[in-house]
């Protein structure tokens, strides 16, 4: 590993907040064909040996007074060498195999949940997280016996923690094809 990704490993260690609620398109799309616009925040800290932990909690409304779901996730980082989109930016992959848990904080998400994620897992409850690791679970297209991968990047610019922006047409980063090509807004130390 090059020595500016050794800096960068380094630099990242401890904790980074969303600076506000973030908007991303989401897979989901409107009757009119438009997509969806998906609300979160991010709270993100890196460990030592390549350690991550990130939770998400996404938002009804653009201000993220209407909290929907809380998402934790933890596992491991690969650093796969320089990205193109500006010096010092690394190439990254988070692989969930530590923890993905779910909450619905909102009832009507946790009635949606018990609809169409029902087997294999207790019934929902607001508030209370139940573990999706490993296991499928269709909200979010995962599948049993696999691992949540995201092929991604970070980039560290004076105390601002980039990641890649998503894709415009709700792609996820599931493919070293779909690696992102843009910068995400940025995360403060938290």
């Amino acid at each position: 590993m090059s020595d500016s990704a050794e800096q960068l490993k380094s630099s990242l260690t401890g904790a980074w907040v969303s600076i506000a609620p973030e908007l991303r398109p989401s897979v989901t799309k409107n009757a009119d064909g438009t997509i969806k616009p998906l609300y979160l925040r991010r709270a993100f800290t890196y460990h030592a040996a390549d350690r991550f932990e990130l939770v998400v909690v996404n938002s009804v409304d653009p201000y993220g007074q209407l909290p929907l779901a809380r998402i934790v996730l933890g596992g491991h980082m690969v650093w796969r060498g320089p990205h193109p989109i500006a010096a010092g930016a690394q190439k990254v992959d988070f692989i969930a195999d530590d923890a993905y848990e779910v909450a619905p904080l909102a009832p009507a998400f946790a009635d949606v949940l018990n609809r169409i994620a029902r087997e294999g897992f207790s019934p929902w409850q607001v508030n209370e997280a139940q573990s999706v690791l490993g296991k499928t679970f269709a909200p979010f297209g995962l599948v049993a016996g696999k691992h949540f991968q995201e092929f991604d990047l970070v980039y560290l610019r004076q105390d601002l923690l980039f990641w890649g922006a998503r894709h415009v047409d709700g792609r996820g980063f599931d493919t070293e094809e779909n690696r992102p090509t843009n910068l995400q807004i940025p995360l403060v130390r938290g």
